[in-house]
């Protein structure tokens, strides 16, 4: 990942509330889902095996 064209998220479904942690291209939107997102274990996991400090929520 390089880090001047992508951004760690999280997107997050208003309807089933499923989430998925991946990366946000910052150029023409397009999301890479990483992975699934059952527990705050699982995000730290994810921060953790992708050197991420924090990570947006999107809707």
């Amino acid at each position: 990942m390089l880090k001047q064209h992508q951004y760690a998220v999280i997107r997050s479904s208003i309807c089933t509330g499923e989430k998925v942690a991946g990366f946000k291209n910052k150029t023409n939107g397009h999301f890479s889902e990483v992975m699934l997102i059952r527990s705050a274990a699982d995000e730290k996991k994810f921060k953790e095996t992708y050197r991420v400090e924090s990570l947006k929520v999107e809707y």
